[in-house]
């Protein structure tokens, strides 16, 4: 599973306090299932990250497109015809992947609990009952559901209404569709009242509307839900975080901006947060580009980067707390924008990340990415417009938070989880 996946299903093995199983290693795979799911793991990551390759990669991002292909979703049809790669799938299922799951499963009689789709279509296959599969993108590709959608056991949990919609025209029945919203990090809601996102939403909103361009006409609702407006936050530099994926796709992209953004961070109007992940390659070329832009030793520049996902997902979600611009591609990173984190939106990878996009820039919490040539300069005059802080503000108020807590309620209300 990619980031997207692991990131939806850490936080529902937290809060049910038990392990995270990966589809492509053991217990659930053999050596031979693991070297199937390694190749097409390292085919996938390398056409996403040479499709952002100027010209050269362009026939590799048509693949992809077409690969993710989701057509539109009106007017309303009947889509639950299979594709070529549905049915490729259902195939390769049939061959044998996943043997070593459904083994598990139907020892132990635990129920199957994934973000990741392919697990799902395994044990539907098998004739399990208990799956539950968490949606991870706001519109989906045809691989999601199984070629025979009428007769799934799959329950689906997803994020935005819109899915569910996908969904149907897929041929998955209404009732095995639930709207939940996307399971975001318990330590970034801190619990039913939200305590841990309202504090870290109140020194985000000071930080980016230095003039009170924003502050200005919303004052009075700021201090309804948020309470008074943390002083020490006043003049402090905003925190812009750059994250690429876990294929390390628009590392690039650094080059291209901290030349831009190298007067900002000098004057301390801006600092950076570059996010590598768990790729010592992409944090080698980040720290190239710093020395390049002539940023080595800048105290207004860090680099996070960890050598596994455990320790990066920490790492990660303690950065998050403290960021107020978050710069990536509109991946499972978009439901964050909930957080009242403001997104810029680097070009998409996918046609998923593409309706990614759409969604939370028609909910006002994101903006599309401009000209990295002249970041320094955009970046500012967002700040100072208050448009950032008001795309916070939207993110907190239009975006769903609660879909951790509904996530584990639907599980633990269904008939088919039994005693």
């Amino acid at each position: 599973m990619g980031y997207g996946h692991l990131r939806a299903a850490r936080p529902l093995a937290d809060e049910l306090a038990t392990g995270l199983l990966h589809a492509d290693r053991e217990p659930l795979a053999d050596a031979r299932e693991r070297k199937l799911w390694h190749r097409v793991r390292s085919a996938y990551e390398a056409a996403s990250r040479l499709s952002q390759v100027p010209v050269v990669g362009a026939p590799l991002k048509a693949l992809l497109d077409r690969l993710t292909e989701i057509p539109p979703l009106h007017p309303r049809r009947d889509l639950s015809a299979p594709t070529l790669t549905a049915w490729a799938l259902d195939r390769t299922i049939g061959m044998g992947l996943g043997e070593g799951m459904v083994g598990l499963l139907r020892e132990s009689g635990r129920p199957l609990l994934t973000t990741f789709f392919a697990p799902a279509l395994v044990a539907d296959r098998a004739g399990l009952d208990r799956v539950y599969c968490v949606v991870t993108d706001t519109d989906v590709n045809r691989a999601w559901v199984p070629v025979r959608p009428g007769a799934t056991r799959i329950r689906y949990l997803v994020p935005t209404l819109r899915t569910g919609r996908r969904l149907e025209q897929y041929g998955v029945p209404a009732a095995r569709i639930r709207v939940t919203g996307f399971p975001l990090p318990g330590a970034l809601l801190g619990g039913p009242g939200l305590p841990a996102l309202r504090r870290n939403l109140a020194a985000r909103v000071v930080r980016l509307d230095p003039r009170r361009a924003f502050r200005g006409e919303w004052g009075p609702e700021l201090d309804h839900f948020l309470g008074e407006l943390p002083r020490e936050e006043e003049r402090r530099p905003p925190l812009v975080t750059f994250a690429v994926g876990g294929a390390g796709a628009q590392a690039e992209l650094a080059r291209r901006f901290l030349p831009a953004l190298r007067k900002a961070l000098l004057e301390s109007r801006l600092r950076l947060a570059l996010v590598a992940g768990v790729r010592p390659e992409v944090r080698h070329l980040f720290e190239e580009a710093v020395a390049e832009a002539r940023l080595a030793g800048c105290p207004q520049v860090e680099i996070l980067q960890e050598p596994g996902f455990d320790a990066y997902y920490e790492a990660f979600n303690a950065l998050l707390a403290r960021t107020d611009v978050l710069w990536t591609k509109p991946s499972e990173m978009t439901f964050y924008a909930a957080l009242g984190l403001p997104m810029i939106c680097a070009p998409p990878v996918g046609v998923h990340e593409q309706r990614n996009r759409r969604w939370v820039r028609e909910a006002g919490a994101g903006l599309k990415q401009r000209d990295p040539a002249h970041a320094g300069e955009w970046l500012l005059d967002l700040v100072d417009e208050g448009a950032l802080a008001a795309a916070a503000w939207a993110g907190y108020v239009r975006l769903p938070k609660f879909g951790l807590r509904r996530i584990l309620e639907e599980v633990a209300a269904s008939p088919e989880l039994g005693p």
